[in-house]
């Protein structure tokens, strides 16, 4: 399907001119000829200005079926929250022990570069010894499968 024809019977359906599509949208008349004549393709949102000049869903402009489109079973997606690090699992448990690491910074008492300097070295010792944990339990199952 051609956008550019799809646009121009809905248009067409709606009994509208390219000037009034003009009037609805802000977009120029020579402009709308060019994308029904197939000379130009409109971005998303330029598809979306059509849209509602014709009064018609989005997805209308794609779909020429009677019903709307079955929705389609997608698998999950995480959230932004689900993604964030130290939510959950192994990371949450090293960014406690960090936090319990920052702790010890006294309040009030000066920050030397000193104390600031033992907290991030104690925090990367955690770090490379749960990642080391890790990438030798990975060798140690990757010897189990090749066995």
């Amino acid at each position: 399907m051609i956008i550019g024809d799809r646009l121009r019977t809905l248009r067409e359906e709606k009994k509208l001119s390219q000037g009034d599509v003009e009037k609805c949208t802000g977009l120029l008349r020579c402009y709308i000829s060019r994308v029904e004549n197939g000379h130009t393709v409109p971005a998303v949102e330029t598809l979306e200005k059509f849209a509602r000049a014709l009064e018609v869903p989005l997805y209308l402009l794609f779909y020429d079926g009677e019903e709307p489109p079955e929705m389609p079973n997608l698998p999950y997606r995480k959230t932004a929250g689900e993604i964030v690090w130290g939510g959950s699992g192994k990371d949450a448990r090293v960014l406690s022990k960090f936090r319990r690491l920052l702790g010890r910074i006294e309040e009030g008492e000066p920050v030397s570069r000193g104390s600031v300097y033992t907290v991030l070295f104690n925090f990367s010792l955690l770090l490379f010894s749960s990642r080391k944990a890790r990438s030798l339990s990975a060798a140690s199952s990757r010897r189990t499968h090749c066995s």
